[in-house]
């Protein structure tokens, strides 16, 4: 049985009211999903459902709007930690997303953190697990090392391990490139840090939307996503941490929620995951993120994975025979990003042709500016696929490009 067959991909894609339209006459082809995902009409309706049945603070009320609020607020968290296998619900602390979960982790460090001690990035960082690391080891006194890519896109494992030494606190490196789409190997990488005694953050933004994270199995001590990759809405996103570390880490924000005794002398924190979640949650954002995910866990996991593959190849063996193509990121092990450059052309000004066919794509330099310039671009066109793509759409974007590049020739 074929991947699309498997997926039933025109019920799937019926299931997203997005999809539907027009841009400029044409049919929308959305190849962003690296950026965001779309919606389901599922996650609109849970986010919908709230606002109209139930929108109370959570926590707080003597009353049966707050107590149903609270009880679809708590039920997500429940929903999140099943999803990514997390020992305790507790260990899930709701953030505005992967930015700011990184960078309760650094915040929390920062303060750990002596001159001499050294933290371990690599090359493909995106700037929020880049520079957030950067400047705790400013303030810290603390060593920035950047572990080097191959030319293909792929992490130099050799020289990763060549720079873990006993002086290294914390590794942060992402589960999958946002920009070339390699897909680190975040197990084996975790063990050898953990084999040094280091904490080891792993930015999920990318990785999570692609299924299977089980983070007792990764071994990691952080790992943060974002809801908005992961088919649900924007400003919502998750810090999990063990409950060993999370539970005498540096509060991020003080105020209402988080404490526990307060007087005009002094303060205490609550117990996890209060004590990090400072001030009135986004709640919709929560119930809409539990939506998504519990939409995504109705699919075939191993099917989904086989279609992202199977767009990956067409795509990759499109660009292979196409004329005057270079692609940026060749790594073995890949999800489903196809970042390129057509020569003589601005990235910007493809991209810019591609909408007025209404083929949606990224260009620029993807929020890795250093990275750019280890790999002798300015930036690249980027298409990202999803379970709701196909092949006919990844066929749209090739016949878009040849247009493009007759244009501009």
């Amino acid at each position: 049985m074929s991947t699309a067959v498997a997926l039933n991909l025109e019920a799937l894609r019926s299931e997203f009211p997005i999809l539907h339209q027009t841009i400029d006459g044409n049919p929308l082809v959305y190849l962003d999903n690296a950026a965001t995902t779309q919606k389901p009409r599922a996650v609109i309706q849970a986010i919908t459902d709230f606002y109209t049945q139930c929108n109370a603070n959570v926590h707080r009320g003597a009353h049966q709007l707050a107590d149903e609020a609270t009880r679809r607020y708590e039920h997500a968290r429940d929903t999140v930690a099943n999803f990514i296998g997390a020992a305790d619900r507790s260990e899930v602390i709701w953030t505005s997303g992967t930015t700011e979960a990184i960078n309760i982790v650094a915040n929390g460090m920062a303060q750990q953190l002596t001159a001499g001690d050294e933290v371990l990035v690599t090359e493909m960082e995106h700037h929020a697990n880049l520079v957030t690391w950067q400047q705790a080891c400013l303030r810290s006194g603390a060593v920035l090392k950047v572990a080097p890519i191959h030319d293909n896109g792929a992490l130099d494992t050799d020289a990763f391990s060549s720079l873990l030494s006993e002086r290294t606190r914390l590794v942060a490196l992402p589960h999958v490139s946002n920009a070339l789409g390699t897909l680190n190997p975040i197990k084996a990488l975790t063990a050898q840090a953990k084999a040094k005694g280091a904490l080891v953050l792993i930015d999920g933004a990318q990785g999570i939307a692609h299924g299977g994270v089980q983070v007792a199995d990764i071994g990691c001590d952080f790992y943060a996503f974002s809801g908005h990759k992961l088919f649900g809405p924007t400003g919502i996103g998750v810090l999990w941490g063990k409950a060993s570390v999370l539970q005498d880490w540096p509060v991020w924000q003080t105020g209402g929620e988080m404490i526990s005794r307060v007087s005009y002398q002094e303060s205490s924190w609550g117990e996890l995951p209060n004590r990090l979640e400072a001030g009135t949650p986004h709640i919709a954002g929560a119930i809409g993120m539990a939506a998504g995910i519990n939409w995504f866990s109705q699919l075939d996991l191993a099917a989904v994975q086989a279609h992202e593959q199977a767009l990956l190849a067409h795509a990759t063996q499109q660009a292979q025979d196409f004329a005057g193509m270079q692609l940026v990121g060749t790594a073995p092990a890949k999800v489903g990003v196809l970042s390129f450059n057509l020569a003589g052309s601005h990235p910007a000004d493809v991209g810019f042709l591609l909408d007025r066919q209404g083929v949606a794509i990224r260009t620029g330099d993807h929020c890795a500016q250093p990275l750019m310039r280890r790999l002798g671009v300015p930036g690249t066109a980027r298409a990202s696929f999803s379970v709701y793509n196909t092949l006919q759409e990844v066929d749209a974007l090739f016949i878009a490009l040849k247009k493009a590049q007759q244009m501009l020739a």
